[in-house]
């Protein structure tokens, strides 16, 4: 468990001709560094976290209104796209653990019905791609080939060995 959650101010828009990998990883990098500035010497281990969803090299936005989160289903739908999980960790004696993981998810050609019952829920608001996998949209999805805590937001094991890897120790 953290001992502190942090909003970070960082701007989130992708820099002209920045790759998805790329994004996921700055984003989750200068998450981290921010929060570290702003906390000091007495930050501990800062981890940051971001994912991105991408079909093809364009990335999706974290949908706000229904317009986006429709647009996101209508260029999903049938289609195979990647989440990347950016994550940053830092360690109190300034060493830095980077990684970006990458999973491939399937989400099955939606019929109008589909895309409206979705859109109703809501669960699509604020969401990289439009979608939530662990809630109603797992029943859009087929499959996935990688990380499925990846595509919910934070890459667990991966995660885990990154602050392992730093010296932290769960309490």
């Amino acid at each position: 468990m953290p001992d502190r959650i942090e909003a970070p101010d960082v701007d989130e828009q992708p820099r002209p001709k920045e790759l998805p990998r790329q994004h996921a990883a700055r984003l989750a990098e200068d998450k981290a560094l921010a929060v570290a500035r702003r906390l000091g010497p007495e930050a501990g281990y800062v981890l940051a976290a971001d994912t991105v969803v991408a079909c093809g090299r364009r990335i999706l936005p974290k949908t706000l209104t229904e317009a986006e989160a429709a647009g996101c289903l209508a260029l999903l739908s049938g289609r195979r796209h990647r989440v990347y999980g950016g994550v940053c960790v830092l360690a109190p004696d300034g060493r830095r653990s980077l990684r970006t993981i990458v999973t491939m998810v399937e989400m099955k050609r939606l019929t109008a019905a589909d895309r409206l019952d979705y859109l109703v829920s809501r669960e699509w608001h604020g969401k990289a791609g439009g979608y939530a996998i662990q809630g109603r949209a797992a029943a859009l999805i087929p499959g996935i080939n990688g990380s499925y805590s990846n595509v919910v937001g934070l890459p667990l094991a991966e995660t885990v060995a990154m602050l392992t890897g730093l010296g932290w120790r769960c309490p």
